[in-house]
């Protein structure tokens, strides 16, 4: 292996640490990639060099020193645009946050320098995160890495595309109705979406303050774990970030677990190989000696329109200024879905919201009276063909975004955690995924059905494209 193109967090920081490799040698080589790569992914909207060169240097005198930062001390990452460093530009995507820098550091962005990472730049995305195909009228959609006309999945896109498409290791991402879990399966990498209130919001770009998660994608379930963990906890500067119990080293054992299957809609109007990767997971927990129970669930497809109606509005009122004063720099899709929410009424919107935690209970007292774990997939078909889903302010989009989201958007209303992975490919080399869940501060759980299925499908799931020196 060389050591300039680690195959995990754990190799990276290890090479680093050893002396096998420098931070700036191993950053030099994630820039290269970045920039070669941009024709194929234009998974970047801005490649920050300069920043992350001195970045690295400062690393590699603290080491020489005796001084380690972290457990990813100078290694390089990247991250959705969306994430508050002092002295950098947050564009989230958009031309009307494309302008001054910020004053001040999101704490998850604190939380990784204080790990030792260091960041080469911003990642493109869905326009304010609102779009689940990837699409970005102003930068341009990042490419699918296993098929360019395919959609990356958003609104995590350049995320997704990065670490698909062996840039880099890990990236951060957002999702408030499965913004990292449909790049992540598009993709074909990990995804975590953690519990509401498990990661701090600070300093990150809002959506739905109700419903956004900020979570990682990697290449591995132990890599986003890692991730995961050094960015959760409680916060100050963040009232709905919770003190809630730590997350426990990571295990692959799910002998004893018991994996419950989704019926209705996460079985309705699914392609065959969707299906069939449904059962190649399946098979794959019960050799590994989890329990295969069938689960009963209240209407998933009603509680994806609660999800809808409470992320629009909340949406809505974000950006209703920049609606009055600014509507023509924002894309034609996001101004009509925005302009959309508007219309939602106040008593529907407070509805939703005030039901939320009896819909929560009867789902959890019904899908997880005999599971552990719940299985189900990310979308009914494999990654769909840019044209297909590039619909614009047509009457079309609401159809789109509605399949897109159908079975991500019942457990962002809930608040559940998510991890979300590659388990097999079509004949043509598309991945197919699907989501691991588990009940409110159990990602431990989710994640081991999750890295169980990473080490006895390695030869069916996705091959990601490998790291390279350029």
């Amino acid at each position: 292996m060389n050591p300039e193109t680690p195959e995990t967090l754990a190799d990276a920081a290890r090479f680093i640490r050893s002396g096998q490799v420098s931070s700036e040698a191993m950053t030099r080589a994630a820039l290269s990639r970045a920039k070669t790569s941009q024709e194929r992914l234009n998974a970047f909207i801005e490649i920050e060099e300069e920043q992350a060169l001195e970045a690295a240097r400062a690393a590699d005198r603290a080491l020489a020193e005796g001084r380690a930062n972290g457990p990813l001390h100078g290694v390089p990452l990247a991250h959705k645009d969306m994430f508050d460093r002092e002295g950098f530009i947050t564009g989230c995507g958009s031309v009307i946050r494309g302008g001054d820098p910020a004053t001040g550091t999101s704490t998850v962005m604190k939380r990784l320098t204080s790990a030792g990472a260091l960041s080469i730049g911003r990642l493109n995305m869905s326009e304010f995160a609102m779009g689940p195909t990837g699409h970005n009228m102003h930068y341009g959609r990042a490419f699918n890495p296993i098929d360019r006309d395919r959609i990356t999945g958003g609104s995590s896109s350049g995320s997704g595309a990065a670490v698909g498409g062996g840039v880099i290791l890990a990236a951060l991402g957002s999702d408030t109705g499965g913004s990292i879990r449909l790049p992540a399966a598009c993709c074909g990498v990990v995804g975590i979406k953690p519990t509401q209130g498990r990661v701090s919001r600070h300093g990150v770009m809002p959506l739905s303050f109700s419903q956004d998660c900020v979570g990682p994608l990697a290449r591995t379930v132990e890599d986003a774990w890692t991730v995961l963990k050094l960015i959760s906890g409680p916060d100050g500067l963040d009232a709905t970030c919770l003190d809630a119990p730590p997350l426990s080293e990571l295990g692959f054992d799910v002998s004893g677990l018991k994996i419950g299957v989704l019926g209705g809609l996460f079985q309705e109007d699914l392609t065959e190989p969707v299906g069939r990767g449904m059962e190649t997971a399946l098979s794959a927990l019960e050799g590994a000696g989890a329990t295969i129970v069938a689960v009963a669930s209240q209407d998933l497809a009603g509680i994806a329109e609660l999800a809808n109606v409470v992320a629009m509005a909340e949406a809505g009122a974000q950006h209703f200024d920049w609606m009055r004063e600014r509507p023509d720099d924002y894309g034609k899709q996001v101004r009509m879905r925005i302009s959309q929410s508007l219309a939602i009424p106040a008593p529907i919107y407070l509805r939703a919201l005030q039901i939320r935690s009896r819909m929560l209970q009867s789902f959890l007292d019904g899908a997880f009276a005999d599971a552990d774990v719940l299985i189900a997939p990310v979308m009914p078909f494999p990654p769909p063909l840019s044209d297909e889903v590039d619909v614009g302010d047509s009457p079309e989009m609401n159809r789109v975004v509605a399949g897109m989201t159908r079975f991500t958007r019942p457990f962002s209303y809930l608040g559940l955690p998510v991890v979300t992975l590659p388990v097999a490919k079509t004949p043509d080399g598309l991945p197919i995924s699907v989501q691991c869940i588990a009940r409110p501060w159990r990602e431990d759980l989710a994640a081991r059905a999750a890295g169980c299925l990473e080490r006895n499908l390695s030869s069916e799931s996705i091959p990601l494209l490998p790291l390279s020196a350029a």
